[in-house]
């Protein structure tokens, strides 16, 4: 089964105020020996998969650099990473190669590095097409320097294109968030990413909500209704322009779904590099490790150890049931009865009830999956089959 990539670049040119991510502004500084530790994991990749107990396969048909903002590393840096994988890795003809880009970093240079590299997927952290919410989180583009980005990004060749929106940011009113809406199916973009502001002490403006204070614009956070409404909006407008959903926060027109992600919610091999970079890989038993790299810039360029975690068939179970309720097509029970015990799943059949009965799950068939209510309280419906199975 051939491999999805995920290189993690952590670095930004300003941090958003929402973001909970490990990313961060550090100094240009950082960029050299940091890429250098990156291309050293990935030349050691088949020694590091050894020694976590994986079975290393050198097939690679995804390939995903994120962030943080990939496209402020400078251009060498960017090309030295996609030799390196490619003097490592075999990539597949028609591979699905995806970098994150913050609006205005895709300079005429970057644009002709990305042909050169096979670039053929881009993702920008729009979040809003209204320039003052977008500048209330921290944001440093404008709605004109957004289109002007895509324009350029199709005369480049480069037509697979994700726009990410963010339901509830500050100022935001179900009238801007349609024209939000709106701009994202006008410009054409055949994937969109829908998220509702998370609220976690992990962020500056998620402390500043629940402390209840007016920094960071935290005074014109709409409410948790107001911002469900706004989510439940996006599925009803995309689906009206055929930008289906396929997966609780991810829309797209057929055939440009998220190979990549894909890959994580249906628990398909894949290796991270860079800090806080998360693996899986099966073992040549059948089972399956995961191990993650330290989210400290320092800790990570340093070589801190790496620990692999073991997945027994009963986390196993518990991942297939919370990654794969994530789609809309939700689960096969059938297929997952085959895959691990039928016992394991008959004992899940009352949880199952309760969550069909309480309107959270549906059923067609041997199928199971979210309904639309299910998918604004998806984390409780994950937490009932934790608990179960565990």
């Amino acid at each position: 089964m051939s491999l999805g990539l995920y290189i993690s670049v952590p670095f930004c040119r300003t941090k958003c105020t929402y973001c909970n991510f490990a990313s961060d502004v550090f100094s240009r500084a950082a960029f050299q020996r940091y890429v250098d530790r990156v291309c050293s994991d990935i030349m050691h990749a088949a020694r590091t998969a050894e020694q976590m107990g994986g079975h290393f396969e050198g097939a690679v048909d995804t390939i995903y650099l994120g962030g943080g903002t990939p496209t402020v590393l400078d251009i060498s840096h960017l090309e030295r990473l996609f030799v390196t994988i490619s003097q490592n890795f075999e990539v597949a003809a028609g591979a699905e190669i995806t970098v994150e880009c913050a609006p205005g970093t895709l300079t005429a240079a970057v644009l002709e590095s990305f042909t050169r590299c096979g670039v053929n997927r881009v993702s920008l952290g729009i979040q809003s097409f209204v320039d003052q919410e977008a500048r209330s989180v921290g944001r440093l583009h404008t709605r004109a320097v957004v289109l002007d980005d895509i324009a350029r990004l199709r005369d480049a060749g480069i037509s697979n294109i994700n726009v990410d929106l963010i339901a509830g940011l500050p100022h935001q009113t179900a009238e801007s968030w349609e024209f939000s809406l709106q701009e994202a199916i006008a410009c054409g973009a055949p994937h969109v990413s829908v998220y509702m502001l998370e609220v976690d002490e992990d962020s500056r403006l998620g402390r500043e909500l629940i402390a209840g204070g007016t920094k960071y614009h935290a005074h014109f956070v709409p409410d948790e209704d107001l911002t469900a409404d706004l989510y439940v909006g996006a599925g009803e407008r995309l689906e009206e322009a055929g930008i289906k959903q396929y997966e609780i926060s991810n829309f797209g027109r057929g055939g440009f779904e998220s190979r990549h992600n894909l890959k994580y919610w249906t628990r398909q091999p894949y290796l991270g590099f860079g800090m806080d970079a998360h693996s899986m890989l099966f073992t040549r038993s059948g089972n399956a490790t995961r191990f993650a790299t330290p989210d400290s810039l320092e800790a990570y360029v340093q070589g801190a150890d790496v620990q692999p975690t073991a997945i027994s068939q009963q986390v196993a179970l518990e991942e297939t049931f919370f990654l794969g309720l994530r789609l809309n097509r939700g689960l096969d029970l059938v297929k997952v009865g085959r895959e691990f015990e039928q016992e394991s799943i008959t004992a899940l059949s009352a949880t199952i009830a309760e969550l069909i009965a309480s309107g959270l799950l549906e059923r067609q068939g041997n199928s199971i999956r979210l309904t639309p209510r299910g998918r604004l309280l998806s984390n409780e419906v994950f937490e009932k089959f934790i608990t179960v199975v565990a």
